[in-house]
């Protein structure tokens, strides 16, 4: 075989015209130690605060600690693979996750991998999982309602587009199924949902998913999971990630809602980590910090000026207590930084009121700036006619005589809780909610009987919704009571009252 030394020059030529040189310059470091979720890095002397680095064996880290002669290193993801003397490279990017339309409808973990098996995600838009939250210029005051389609919640604790309103209770009270309730009530209002499951069971999760599916929420949906068996890295991160991708909304002129289940969990895995870096340990053994790494996730909750869009941010934290503890660390915590809370009462959820809101804890500091004009009328005294009825409840149980106006309260009181009353997964819309207040208010229910008063308000839903539409579109029309409106409120009352006594009367015939 010959071979042709102009063929091979002019290849050798054309290898060097073509070879451009390219320097990778990082910082490098070595693993001390590694365990739980932590490694002790050193040599990593110039890396930022939050500062993603790489492992030799592809696992990603964030810097945590910074100290003197090492970092503290933070793992997202498997620990196990990683061993001592193993390279670590520093990026020099802070810790982003994928945003977009691509993100609903989806199931991810806090990093925005796909966990629903549904193929991966394909955006090109990050955002910083850590952010500083917008100033008080760049806000302005939360005026706008975010419906919930709760009854108890937009009567009594209204919630605003921007708002962050906790809902804080001991465990199975009730907590998640108000927050999916206010996330199924989202449909059509173009209002972006995020739910970032926290410490949760998975098969919990899995069950949340599903019914959120089933009842078309899943559209405008995006689940951020990061399960009881995940490493406590993830755990802390995954509310910080969940509202990154609510922000991309936000920041857009859009509407978005986050619910976190719960802080109390991802305090404890912060807990966790701090103690595992060897950070000096507080109240509860919780870091001095805890504040701050609530404080700054739920700051970024806002109702944008104008002049950046107008978009808003609305978040429900939820805490659960234990024994009703509202005053321990992380619910006092909490509960100074929100807007407001929802407290679910044990007692009342085992007494069959469904949401178990105790009224005279639960509290909205937005008020009435969030309600419609209608609303804002006709739940103007409930919530302290509500609390006044439990004392006067816990007075009556003492077997004492009580003076008709007193009798005609509680009875009056039964009906409005029996009103007050409502299913899973059965959001009312706004107008039917100021109407069936309105009839509770001025005692169109005294005369029902109370274990007829939930079969009572269903009837006269459908009845309002069948023979009389035009009340409704009027009322969904102005969002205000006017004396024209009230009066045909009032002959529709009227009218329903008829038709039902002739269906009572016609059952009970029946039954005889």
């Amino acid at each position: 075989m010959k071979f042709n030394s102009d063929e091979i020059a002019s290849v050798i030529q054309q290898e060097i015209s073509n070879f451009s040189s390219q320097i990778d310059v990082r910082e490098v470091g070595r693993v001390l130690e590694v365990g739980d979720g932590i490694a002790q890095v050193y040599g990593l002397s110039g890396v930022m605060a939050g500062e993603m680095v790489e492992f030799a064996s592809g696992v990603t880290g964030l810097a945590f600690n910074l100290e003197e002669n090492s970092v503290g290193v933070i793992i997202l993801g498997d620990y196990l693979k990683i061993s001592e003397g193993e390279e670590v490279k520093s990026t020099g990017t802070l810790l982003s996750v994928p945003v977009g339309d691509e993100l609903l409808g989806r199931v991810v973990d806090p990093l925005g991998n796909p966990l629903d098996g549904k193929g991966p995600i394909v955006t090109s838009k990050s955002r910083p999982v850590e952010v500083i939250a917008a100033g008080v210029s760049e806000r302005q005051p939360v005026k706008e309602p975010l419906q919930t389609g709760i009854k108890a919640i937009d009567a009594m604790t209204p919630i605003g587009r921007g708002q962050r309103e906790l809902i804080i209770g001991d465990r199975k009270t009730g907590k998640t199924a108000v927050a999916i309730d206010a996330i199924i009530n989202q449909k059509n209002s173009g209002v972006k949902c995020f739910y970032v499951a926290v410490g949760q069971k998975e098969s919990t999760v899995a069950g949340i998913v599903e019914k959120l599916r089933e009842n078309g929420a899943m559209d405008y949906t995006t689940v951020i999971v990061s399960g009881a068996s995940d490493p406590a890295p993830l755990q802390y991160i995954a509310p910080y990630s969940g509202t990154a991708m609510a922000e991309e909304y936000m920041f857009n002129g859009q509407h978005a809602l986050i619910v976190y289940d719960d802080l109390s969990k991802q305090a404890v895995a912060y807990r966790e980590l701090s103690l595992l870096m060897r950070r000096p340990p507080g109240r509860e053994a919780y870091p001095g910090d805890v504040f701050y790494c609530h404080s700054r996730l739920l700051e970024r909750s806002s109702k944008l000026s104008d002049a950046l869009g107008g978009g808003s941010l609305t978040s429900l934290p939820i805490i659960e207590t234990l024994e009703g503890e509202v005053s321990a660390y992380i619910p006092t915590n909490v509960i100074s930084i929100t807007d407001g809370q929802i407290y679910l009462q044990p007692d009342l959820f085992f007494a069959g009121v469904k949401p178990a809101m105790n009224a005279g804890i639960s509290v909205s500091r937005v008020g009435g700036n969030a309600q419609t004009k209608a609303m804002k009328k006709v739940a103007g005294g409930l919530r302290l006619d509500l609390a006044a009825f439990r004392e006067l409840e816990a007075f009556a149980q003492l077997g004492t005589d009580l003076d008709p106006a007193t009798q005609s309260k509680l009875d009056r009181g039964y009906r409005m809780v029996e009103l007050l009353k409502q299913g899973q997964y059965q959001p009312l819309d706004m107008v039917d909610q100021v109407i069936l207040i309105y009839v509770g208010t001025k005692g169109h229910l005294d005369e029902i009987p109370v274990d007829k008063v939930q079969q009572w308000e269903s009837e006269f839903v459908t009845f309002l919704h069948d023979q009389v539409p035009e009340l409704r579109t009027k009322l969904e029309q102005e969002q205000a009571l006017s004396d024209e409106i009230v009066a045909q409120i009032e002959s529709a009352i009227a009218l329903f009252q008829k038709q039902f006594a002739g269906h009572a009367k016609a059952t009970a015939g029946a039954a005889s």
